[in-house]
């Protein structure tokens, strides 16, 4: 019995210590032999001392010893009691010790029943939702009415932690070890409900995609018998006979079908089908070779853009040039590429518009205005989510034909910026030598842009870069002056109005004069939008007074109209009404028109400094300043004293401040005010004159003759002074302006000063003081 004893004592302690006390051993003893299982308090010690055990052990009735194949035994053992080590007898050569059984209440108060239900009521919670433990452990536990014997039964069922097993072992009043099971039962049941939530959640998935595929297969193979196929292999199938008859290059095609090849090898619901077939569409979708015919008849493409615009004669001739050239050679693949230039509302887009009616071709339009991303010219690369082509290429799919004119709108709007330089990849698209084989980032296939007759249009050509400009051939627009005005308000603008407001049916007529006072008094522009708007203003005048009842006007006086357009907006500049000493006229461009702009000049006593204002730019400030070196070394001939730089301040003032000025145009007109206030001679009132300055007083040509001249006619000026390079820009002069200005051509500022300065001194020439030092060295 001791040796038998001391073998099973010594097995169980290290049994313990590996598997945890409290887990229950099924099975009875076959003797009644019975051992003491000790704990260790440190289970990871291999060779206890007396000290490293528990006080509290357990009466153990021993079933079974087994033979292990490494040699060692084992012992199948069932716990019976508590017991409470009284002492050690002796360690060796086994351990033996004097025990003292604890008697715990067979009968359970009403504290120690309520205990009771509430573990029973958490184990069978624990039971539903923990597979490992088997119902009849709860059907057990049931039938258990011992408080102690519950709480043991409960916990051996439970994967309690070593920790938690020996807070239960070391608790010997039943009804605080009910109390701690109760926690432990609740935290266990917590953890298991959030385990079940989570496994749920996932089955589900897991069930709905398993139900998904289950009918896939189980619909493939109802379509199957039934003859139609899948849907997904039915689409791919359509998408494969587009691809073969859509008259795809060699390479697209093959790309094409490579991408298909793809798609068939992919599972229906992979997130990558759907960018597939998106790319193939747009493959599918272009127009690779789809052309429309064009129109070569001259003579009809004349009638058509005269029909539809007044004016614009170089672009005009401009087209039926190519129209020609391309009814003579009609296999001429390069298309040109034009930019039309000028100010806003001149009809630069309308006559895009013409042009492609006139060649019997698609018009497609884009606005580059405020453009700033590369991407949206070249498209963005496949691997980015919702990738698309660029602009070019979603324009050439709507236009539907590989040879459609394709306007660009605003191209000196376009902004560079992190994101890239869209400019520079225009150059792709307006370069003859590469357009036909543009590349798109998001297509990755050269496409042919060759066939496009690209229309571009801008501003002005300060902005656009020097390489994208070479690519282009540049018409310009000019303004209309007021007789052209006229014309296109009664041929377009009056009808359209007229049209638009439902008063075609009054027979409502502008008399020229009320059209010529709406442009003078209500509209400042180069173009006629707002005078469209202002002839649209006085039609909804008319139409109201219809539409009340009351009397209204069938023809329009020129003094009707402050009372339908209210009081005066515009005022010209005019020319001055008398000769003035040191106020010279200069003609400006702006891209509103023309302009008369007076330069006036103050000399004052001062240090010799000159001093500008009104907004002038840095051209124009340098113009000044080559002006006065001019003067300067002509100031003998010119019989100016030279104390008078050093001793006078010259001051030089444009009136109307608040507007920008630049440009060299006004070099002539600034030098001459310079010598007037200089020489007390008076610049003659009906003089205008523009032209650029050199330090030799040579006179250079410049730009915006037309609109210059016109604005010189238009303030009642009788003479103009042009470099004399700009003659041949009188050509474009209407003959009413040229029969009724006397435009004389200048070489040299002597030309000039000879023919706007009057021949008397009217004013005394300015001196400068004498200082008392030098009064006192002549006396």
């Amino acid at each position: 019995m001791a040796r038998h004893g001391h073998f099973s004592a010594h097995g169980l302690s290290h049994f313990c210590r590996a598997r945890g006390f409290s887990a229950g051993c099924s099975g009875g003893a076959a003797k009644e032999q019975t051992v003491i299982g000790l704990t260790q308090k440190d289970s990871e010690l291999d060779e206890p001392g007396v000290s490293d055990f528990l006080p509290i052990g357990v009466e153990m009735a021993v079933g079974r010893l087994l033979s292990m194949p490494d040699g060692s035994r084992s012992a199948l053992v069932q716990g019976r009691k508590r017991v409470e080590i009284v002492e050690f007898i002796h360690t060796k050569p086994y351990l033996k010790v004097r025990a003292r059984l604890v008697n715990e209440p067979q009968v359970a108060d009403r504290q120690t029943q309520a205990l009771m239900r509430s573990a029973l009521s958490l184990f069978e919670r624990c039971v539903q939702l923990d597979r490992s433990i088997p119902e009849e452990a709860h059907l057990f536990a049931l039938n258990i009415s011992e408080p102690g014997w519950l709480s043991d039964m409960i916990s051996t069922s439970l994967s309690l932690t070593y920790e938690s097993k020996l807070r239960l072992l070391l608790i010997l009043d039943p009804k605080a070890r009910l109390g701690l099971l109760n926690n432990i039962l609740a935290q266990e049941v917590d953890v298991l409900e959030l385990e079940d939530e989570i496994h749920s959640r996932v089955q589900n998935e897991v069930d709905k995609s398993q139900r998904e595929f289950y009918l896939r297969e189980q619909m493939k193979q109802i379509q199957t018998e039934l003859g139609e196929g899948d849907v997904f292999s039915r689409d791919a199938s359509d998408l494969k006979k587009k691809v073969e008859t859509a008259n795809l290059p060699e390479e697209a095609k093959k790309v094409a079908l490579k991408e298909l090849e793809r798609l068939n090898q992919m599972p229906p619901m992979s997130p990558e089908v759907g960018m597939i077939r998106t790319y193939v569409d747009w493959i599918v979708d272009l127009p690779w070779s789809s052309s429309t015919p064009d129109n070569l008849d001259v003579k009809n493409a004349a009638k058509i853009l005269e029909r539809d615009h007044y004016g614009l004669k170089k672009a005009k001739e401009r087209i039926l040039e190519y129209i020609a050239v391309r009814s003579l050679k009609p296999k001429k693949e390069r298309q040109p590429i034009l930019c039309f230039v000028g100010p806003p509302g001149v009809g630069k887009t309308s006559l895009g518009r013409s042009i492609a009616d006139a060649l019997g071709r698609k018009f497609v339009r884009v606005s580059l205005g405020g453009v700033r991303d590369e991407a949206e010219i070249r498209g963005h690369r496949r691997t980015y989510i919702g990738a698309l082509p660029g602009r070019i290429l979603q324009t050439m799919k709507r236009a539907g034909t590989a040879n459609p004119l394709f306007m660009l709108d605003e191209i000196d709007k376009l902004y560079s910026d992190f994101r890239g330089d869209p400019a520079s990849a225009m150059l792709e698209v307006l370069d003859p030598e590469q357009n036909h084989s543009f590349s798109d980032h998001y297509l990755e296939l050269p496409f042919d842009l060759s066939k496009v007759m690209f229309v571009t249009t801008a501003n002005s050509l300060g902005n656009i870069p020097s390489p994208l400009l070479d690519r282009m051939e540049v018409i310009e627009f000019p303004g209309y002056i007021e007789e052209e005005k006229v014309e296109i308000a009664n041929r377009y603008l009056i009808p359209r109005q007229i049209e638009e407001n439902g008063i075609d049916n009054l027979g409502l007529v502008f008399e020229p004069a009320a059209l010529q006072r709406i442009i003078r008094e209500y509209t400042y522009e180069a173009g006629v939008r707002n005078l469209e708007r202002e002839i649209g203003r006085v039609s909804r005048k008319v139409a109201r007074l219809k539409a009340e009842g009351k009397k209204y006007p069938t023809s329009i006086a020129p003094d009707m109209i402050e009372k339908l357009l209210g009081p005066q907006q515009v005022f010209q500049s005019e020319a001055g009404r008398t000769d003035e000493v040191g106020v010279a006229t200069s003609l400006a461009w702006t891209e509103t028109g023309g302009e008369i702009m007076s330069v006036e000049v103050a000399i004052l006593e001062g240090k010799g400094s000159m001093q500008m204002t009104g907004q002038m730019g840095e051209v124009m400030r340098k113009s000044a300043h080559a002006a006065l070196t001019y003067i300067k070394s002509r100031s003998a001939a010119l019989k100016i004293d030279l104390d008078v730089f050093e001793r006078l301040d010259i001051h030089i003032h444009m009136p109307e401040g608040g507007i920008p000025k630049d440009g060299p145009s006004a070099g002539i007109t600034i030098a001459t005010a310079i010598i007037s206030a200089l020489t007390g001679r008076a610049v003659l009132r009906h003089v205008g004159m523009t032209g650029e300055i050199t330090l030799r007083g040579r006179i250079l040509p410049i730009g915006g003759v037309r609109e210059k001249v016109l604005a010189a006619h238009r303030a009642g000026l009788k003479t103009v002074l042009l470099p004399e390079k700009n003659m041949k820009d009188l050509m474009e002069l209407p003959k009413t302006a040229r029969s009724e200005l006397k435009i004389i051509p200048i070489k040299h500022m002597d030309d000039v000063l000879a023919i706007a300065l009057s021949d008397k001194v009217t004013v005394e020439p300015p001196r400068p003081k004498k200082h008392a030092r030098e009064e006192s060295q002549e006396e």
